[in-house]
């Protein structure tokens, strides 16, 4: 069985509701088991043993949030990602932009940092693309929706072919 964190920050629930259906693109995928965590609940344990790490939070300024940001530097728990398989996504207020992207590369480089291999799926997978990962406007909901399962279906279907 592959394990998956998605481990997310959410202020008003809609970074909560995107991990949700990111889980249920994970689920789509068969061998994966998946666990929610909020960045104040990690389970190291869980996290040791995953294969792929996913990482959510709101655009705060055109960056992440710094509660994420804080999690990325600190040594435990996020000296457990590397060799994993990383993905990230992002909500924002505005639907025509926002930072979305840039708070993405945020996370992403800090994967990088602590070693993980980042992978989303971009436009090779098919419609619609996730580009850097996946991004909504408050209540993913449509398109948005659609991007954030097939964000966590393209992360369960790469880390099953990797290490399953």
């Amino acid at each position: 069985m592959i394990k998956i964190a998605v481990i997310y920050h959410s202020e008003t629930g809609n970074t909560e509701r995107m991990a949700g259906m990111v889980e249920e693109g994970c689920l789509s995928v068969t061998q994966v088991e998946v666990k929610l965590m909020t960045l104040d609940r990690v389970d190291p344990s869980f996290l040791e043993q995953a294969a792929a790490v996913i990482l959510g939070c709101p655009n705060y300024e055109g960056s992440c949030s710094w509660q994420m940001k804080k999690f990325l530097d600190s040594p435990q728990p996020a000296g457990l990602l590397a060799g994993k398989l990383g993905g990230v996504f992002v909500t924002q207020n505005w639907p025509g932009g926002g930072g979305g992207s840039f708070a993405e590369m945020t996370m992403i480089a800090g994967m990088l940092v602590r070693g993980m291999l980042i992978y989303s799926g971009g436009i090779a997978e098919g419609h619609p693309p996730v580009h850097f990962g996946a991004v909504a406007c408050k209540t993913p909901q449509g398109i948005d929706r659609e991007r954030a399962v097939k964000l966590g279906r393209n992360i369960a279907a790469k880390a099953v072919e990797l290490w399953g």
